[in-house]
């Protein structure tokens, strides 16, 4: 840290909250405990400051492949994807699911004592009066969105809930070098203009044309595709598509903030498809770039998921590989 300069107000904060995925139901500013946001924020620049993006899944070490699940089998999305794939890794869990202390006891389960609580968040709306900006003294409604959370616990720490919800043991036979039906159907169906040749990966936004290397090149099948994907991501943000702003140069907020929401869409495209996350040339000068976005922003970082959820279902649904949207206030 430079002399004189003062740490953030999040890394303040942060200093100052107890340990994280020490179970948590519900945190409120009005309690004075920090909003989810800000848990989750400190929870990312943690990891980030220990040089691990925490979207990165360790496929071949870890049983659970691909997101994360609610009591009826639907995925989770955005932001509670990345938290609880975290929170998994953090604790140890194996299994995808996680449900609500009611929803255990329905499925004939029950949650183990002692054990503590995640949180997952949803959006709520409502309305509120306010002002006209157009018709000075008279009244309209404003539709607003609050975040809110509930308590959630994974499979893991409950007993005697129906088998499927329970990992099968690890196989330690690799996978052989073959793409998956579901990975293999992505790239055939990809509507992305695609080069092949250099040594690089990336997308032109002139050009609208993504160049990769030959996967003779790779290590792997699975992680040429998962390269791919990455660079698909980067492909929706055209103006014709989802038109985010990519900035001018390495090094800029835009430019960070677009490679983080490319990052985390391959991530949610590898789950959905199986395919493991890229690894990024210069991570750790990209790692900085998002610590100085997050650090300003605690909100930063579920705008960033928001955004790769687009992307991420843009991608499936053009390659006819999308599955049915989940409202994520339904499931609270």
């Amino acid at each position: 840290m430079a002399g004189g300069a003062l740490a953030s107000p999040a890394v303040l904060h942060r200093r100052r909250w107890p340990p994280l995925f020490r179970g948590v139901s519900t945190m409120t500013r009005s309690s004075g405990r920090p909003s989810p946001a800000e848990t989750i924020t400190c929870a990312i620049i943690d990891r980030l400051e220990a040089g691990v993006r925490p979207w990165v899944r360790p496929w071949r070490s870890c049983a659970a492949q691909g997101r994360p699940l609610r009591a009826n089998g639907e995925p989770y999305r955005g932001m509670n994807t990345f938290w609880l794939w975290l929170a998994a890794e953090q604790c140890g869990y194996r299994s995808r699911h996680w449900m609500t202390y009611r929803q255990a006891q329905t499925l004939g389960g029950q949650v183990r004592a002692g054990e503590q609580a995640q949180f997952a968040i949803f959006y709520k709306a409502y309305s509120k009066k306010v002002d006209s900006s157009e018709r000075p003294g008279e009244l309209v409604d404003e539709h607003r969105r609050v975040m809110r959370s509930y308590a959630v616990f994974n499979a893991d720490q409950i007993d005697a809930l129906p088998s499927d919800f329970y990992p099968e043991p690890l196989s330690l036979v690799p996978p052989g070098d073959r793409l998956g039906a579901r990975a293999q159907r992505f790239v055939d169906r990809l509507p992305a203009r695609l080069r092949t040749g250099g040594d690089r990966a990336y997308y032109n936004l002139r050009a609208d044309l993504i160049t990769m290397p030959p996967v003779e090149q790779f290590d792997t099948r699975a992680a040429w595709a998962a390269t791919l994907a990455h660079e698909a991501g980067h492909w929706t943000g055209h103006p014709d598509r989802l038109a985010r702003s990519f900035g001018k140069r390495f090094g800029d907020q835009a430019y960070a903030f677009e490679e983080l929401v490319a990052e985390l869409s391959a991530a949610l495209v590898g789950a959905d498809v199986g395919l493991p996350t890229t690894h990024l040339d210069d991570h750790a000068a990209y790692i900085g770039s998002w610590l100085s976005i997050l650090r300003r922003d605690n909100r930063a970082l579920l705008t960033a998921a928001a955004r790769a959820e687009e992307a991420a279902g843009y991608l499936l649904r053009a390659t006819g590989l999308a599955r049915e949207d989940v409202d994520e206030q339904a499931a609270a």
